[in-house]
């Protein structure tokens, strides 16, 4: 039987989220209803007509009021932006991580054993450094590539991975032979240049520039001899990214990298660090690529498909582009037809290249002689005059320092294994018969407290 008394069902209303901003869309259809309602009801009380508007809506009833408020003021409808927080490595650039590793290795060096809690105490302390959390602090271990090691049953060393450890290893054994055959070293390095409207403490640095100031990337080569006069390239980046090592250009580098080549001395050496566009122009398609995306890519290569393809064959084809792509690959290449070498730097050594000191100078000189042209030829005029300050001997002492920093990792490791060793050998003389193994990243949060 038919119950023609009951009221017509009304439509759910779906309740704004607690702490989600209302958008534009919504606030516009709450005024069209408010203007109805007040034509309608002219009567009608403002308290409960914004209970009505809010139940109606499900919009909270504070938001309404604001709103209406703000409509009756003749204010434009707009949504509160949320104000974006740096995340941890937004506000931990390349020089804070290579300082936290030496840090870690300084605790080496007093022959104590570095652990997470006295880890997190130094850097909490230093007030050059952002304060960091356990869990924050796990975060960038994991970053810089470093692991615990169990020494003891309840007790682990901070030590870094393995694939580090080889690869400096590596880069000093190599360097030192290539000093001992007399080769000519050569380092190369680049850097924001902060210009316009900005502070004269921070003019050249790898963070984001404050106010309304303008940046170029600045790179250069040198050796103990100096920088290599000719060799300076400014670039002017497309966007405001938070690292240069995201806004250089590949190509642009490559093309730079050539010209340098017969520059250098015969048979010389030629030692950078690890940015993306030293190794990779261009990141290469995999199957997890759109095809439409895939299929730029390659027409952004130049490759012009005779007839239609799969996936799978289009993958095949960009991994034979792969070479012409990779910059590292084509670097090494140009350097061999030119009898040179390239040496690598450990990741965050930054300690080891001297053009970093070099910067350094050229820096002093820029904060005396502030460049209020946002032309890209001043700039980098201003950039070479402070380059040319940079003499020989200053260079050469420069290249000492890094010398003496080289001798100080190569006797870190020494450090290490005796000073495990030592502590494995206590542990056993204690009947604890524990040996050393290395922590997964993933046993890293039950560490922090050891």
């Amino acid at each position: 039987m038919n119950n023609t008394n009951k009221e017509p069902l009304r439509k759910a209303v779906h309740k704004n989220p607690p702490g989600k901003a209302v958008g534009v869309r919504k606030k516009k259809m709450l005024m069209n209803m408010y203007r109805m309602k007040i034509k309608n009801e002219p009567n009608l009380k403002f308290s409960k007509l914004t209970k009505a508007l809010s139940q109606e809506t499900g919009i909270g009833i504070q938001t309404v009021r604001k709103t209406v408020r703000k409509y009756w003021d003749g204010q434009a409808i707009t949504v509160k932006k949320r104000k974006i927080r740096p995340t941890l490595f937004e506000k931990i650039d390349n020089f804070d991580k290579c300082l936290i590793r030496q840090k870690i290795h300084s605790f080496w060096f007093r022959h104590e054993i570095p652990t997470s809690k006295n880890i997190l105490f130094t850097i909490n302390n230093d007030p050059d450094l952002p304060s960091l959390q356990f869990t924050s602090l796990k975060k960038l271990l994991k970053d810089l590539n470093f692991d615990y090691t169990r020494w003891n049953r309840n007790r682990c060393a901070l030590t870094e991975k393995k694939d580090i450890v080889l690869w400096r290893r590596k880069y000093l054994e190599d360097i030192r032979r290539y000093r001992k055959e007399g080769r000519t070293i050569y380092y190369l390095e680049e850097t924001w240049v902060n210009i316009g409207k900005y502070s004269q403490d921070e003019l050249l640095d790898d963070k984001e520039p404050p106010g309304n100031s303008k940046r170029l990337i600045a790179l250069h080569i040198g050796s103990v001899n100096g920088f290599v006069e000719g060799g300076l390239l400014c670039v002017e980046p497309k966007n405001n990214m938070s690292s240069y090592h995201e806004n250089m250009n590949g190509d642009i580098y490559y093309d730079w990298f050539r010209g340098i080549l017969p520059l250098l001395e015969d048979n010389s050496v030629i030692i950078m660090d690890n940015a993306s566009h030293y190794s990779v122009a261009n990141r290469v398609p995999t199957m997890s690529w759109k095809k439409d995306s895939i299929l730029k890519w390659l027409e952004d290569k130049g490759l012009v498909l005779d007839r239609p393809m799969v996936k799978f064959q289009l993958i095949e084809k960009a991994k034979e582009l792969r070479n012409t792509v990779d910059i590292y690959r084509r670097s090494i290449q140009e350097a061999i037809n030119y009898n040179k070498a390239i040496l690598r730097l450990p990741p965050y050594h930054s300690e080891l290249n001297p053009i970093q000191l070099a910067w350094s100078a050229v820096n002093d000189y820029m904060k005396t002689n502030n460049c209020t042209s946002y032309k890209l030829d001043d700039i980098c005029q201003l950039i070479n005059d402070g380059v040319k300050l940079v003499t020989p001997e200053m260079m050469a002492n420069f290249v000492d320092q890094s010398v003496k920093e080289e001798d100080k990792l190569w006797d870190l490791d020494f450090i290490i294994d005796e000073m495990l060793e030592e502590a494995v050998t206590a542990s056993s003389a204690s009947n604890t018969g524990v040996t050393i193994n290395l922590v997964s990243s993933s046993e890293l949060s039950d560490n922090m407290s050891d």
